[in-house]
């Protein structure tokens, strides 16, 4: 059976507003930092070569806040692999914190697009081969 791609981050003092708990904003960074680790670290697809020619743009974001994050915890960071198009990946997530209870939770899907003539064109462009079998190792 397949795992999910899992980070651990630490909330910080950037992440949380006065009363100490995440403002919301700054966990949809770090979606989109676990987003960028599993094209890099799984995938080897690291974005700062994705950006060269092909962008891979969220399309669909749903989120569920579920429990207040708060400064010093540890969040544990999940990503899976839902549905796997030509072009787009959806994506469940989740957060938890060190005893196991759920932050957040969601769904994201993202697109494989190409950028031509200095980014006026963007169009999907499918998936190869190659990158439907590393993403589909995260299918659960």
């Amino acid at each position: 059976m397949n795992k999910p791609f899992s980070k651990t981050e630490k909330i910080r003092f950037k992440h949380v507003d006065y009363a100490g708990i995440v403002f919301y904003p700054r966990f949809l960074e770090m979606l989109n930092d676990l987003v960028e680790d599993w094209f890099e670290e799984a995938l080897d697809r690291p974005f700062s070569k994705i950006h060269e020619t092909n962008g891979i743009p969220t399309v669909d974001l749903k989120v569920q806040f579920k429990k207040a994050g708060r400064l010093g915890e540890i969040l544990t960071k999940s990503l899976w692999v839902i549905k796997l198009g030509g072009a787009s990946v959806t994506c469940g997530f989740k957060f938890e914190d060190e005893q196991g209870v759920t932050c957040l939770e969601g769904e994201v899907t993202l697109v494989n697009v190409a950028i031509n003539n200095g980014r006026d064109a963007i169009k999907a462009e499918a998936f190869n081969d190659e990158m439907k079998k590393k993403i589909m190792n995260y299918q659960l």
